[in-house]
């Protein structure tokens, strides 16, 4: 072999390898300029190899000072960093957090560049912003929490005198009805309110970066890993929730029951347990019971969690409540878009009223903020400013009527379109077999010659809770 093709086949070797790691490789040489990016570290930094490639490197990227690259400094002062976390920004303003291991490159005794191997850490270190930032910043209590029914000031009762002790929290709720506000409340009213409030969605990440952010992790439990306390440790002498907590995987249900039990917390690679004091609130999306029944919540881990159960009505069970937060929320974007709605019209409180509300109060709110940024001179909210599924209701509602006026087969009735007619009928017939059955899905679906996965199919195509 020629060594000319010997050396190109080497290279192509070393450029497939370099490409195929997974961390961002970095290497420039001895004038500052970059002479390998490889994939990687375009995924991180968002950046094309012609955007960087025999550029010089501070024309590309912004630090303080050229101490502040762990890159530079290998070049110039040959120092060696391993595990060193570094925040910069690339020329188009991007943010990137990296945890690096840097080192010069040598030709016997002469320094002849400098190479760096990144792994990217951004979206962690945003994540622990926020949550610090939340410490002591909670934004409700329980003058934010609005409604004048029955079902919503029975909640609001039960949520007070959860204020007087340190037992842990389970909040019960469909998505969208308020639950990290009734978590502030009792935050809020408690003898914790000087303490942080830390909030995580335990659906937001997956099991081995949750588990980090929780618990924390010492300098070399993995690749990358340096000293850092989680939230159980931020949150000390105040209130930790955790949101959508049938979310974690049963390990780490099991880890979470141990810290509840021990109050204390082991971070990740350490061999000390630290004490904590932290009052837990947690939430669930679904029925608890069920959640237990499908393995998506550890049974002992809810009786630990549930010492204080409150069940927040979904917004169609407190329809009163509708005009005191349509009149909210119009002040609010009034507010904020300076404008002057005086309210809805008849029309609207009609369809608020006949609607289902799947989305809850969050859903409300988003119809309100959207309704008003189509409004021009208009004082009050009109059909025309609603999203369609709910300009078409009154339409649905009338050939609902028919269909449970003959059971769902009137032939008599005035003609409709036949496949909003078909999908009233199928609804109106699956929640009938539902009620039937007190809501066990397996006898319902029995009933109506269906598998149980295919009901939960329909149920979710057809919007039944």
């Amino acid at each position: 072999m020629e060594p000319y093709e010997k050396i190109r086949k080497q290279l192509l070797i070393y450029e497939t390898l370099i490409n195929e790691i997974d961390a961002g490789i970095h290497v420039i040489d001895e004038f500052g300029k970059t002479i390998i990016y490889n994939d990687k570290m375009m995924e991180i930094e968002s950046l094309s190899r012609k955007d960087v490639i025999d550029k010089d490197f501070l024309d590309i990227f912004k630090f303080k000072d050229k101490q502040g690259s762990t890159l530079l400094d290998a070049l110039h002062h040959q120092k060696v960093s391993a595990h060193k976390k570094q925040t910069y920004f690339t020329k188009g303003g991007k943010e990137i957090t990296t945890m690096n291991k840097t080192f010069p490159i040598y030709d016997g005794k002469n320094v002849i560049g400098a190479m760096e191997v990144a792994k990217d850490v951004t979206k962690l270190e945003q994540l622990i912003r926020r949550n610090m930032e939340q410490k002591g910043n909670t934004r409700y209590t329980f003058d934010s929490i609005i409604g004048g029914s029955q079902a919503i000031n029975e909640v609001i009762e039960h949520t007070k005198r959860a204020t007087r002790t340190p037992s842990s929290v389970l909040i019960v709720g469909e998505t969208g009805t308020g639950k990290e506000l009734f978590a502030q409340s009792i935050h809020n009213g408690s003898d914790r309110t000087q303490g942080p409030f830390i909030s995580q969605n335990c659906a937001a990440m997956p099991d081995t970066l949750i588990e980090s952010i929780l618990f924390g992790t010492s300098k070399g439990a993995f690749t990358g890993a340096t000293q850092k306390i989680g939230l159980f440790e931020q949150a000390e002498g105040g209130t930790l929730l955790l949101d959508e907590i049938n979310s974690l995987s049963p390990a780490l249900q099991a880890k979470l029951l141990r810290v509840i039990q021990e109050k204390s917390i082991r971070r990740i690679g350490d061999t000390t347990d630290r004490k904590v004091n932290v009052r837990i609130i947690s939430t669930i999306n679904e029925d608890p019971i069920e959640a237990i029944a499908e393995n998506r919540l550890r049974k002992d881990l809810y009786y630990r969690l549930s010492v204080v159960s409150l069940f927040i009505p979904a917004l169609r069970e407190r329809k009163e409540d509708i005009p005191l937060l349509v009149e909210s929320f119009i002040g609010k974007y009034n507010h904020l878009f300076r404008m002057d709605v005086l309210g809805v019209t008849e029309q609207v409180q009609e369809i608020f009223q006949q609607y289902d509300w799947p989305g809850n109060v969050r859903e409300l709110e988003h119809i309100i903020e959207g309704a008003m940024n189509l409004m021009m001179d208009e004082e009050w909210i009109d059909v025309s400013h609603l999203p369609s599924n709910l300009r078409n209701k009154t339409h649905l509602q009338k050939v609902t009527a028919s269909v449970r006026e003959a059971d769902g087969l009137n032939v008599q009735a005035e003609p409709h379109h036949l496949k909003d007619y078909l999908h009233e009928a199928e609804r109106y017939y699956i929640n009938k077999a539902l009620e039937k059955h007190k809501y066990h899905k397996t006898n319902a679906a029995s009933e109506l010659g269906l598998s149980r996965q295919t009901l939960q199919y329909r149920m979710k195509r057809l919007n039944i809770e």
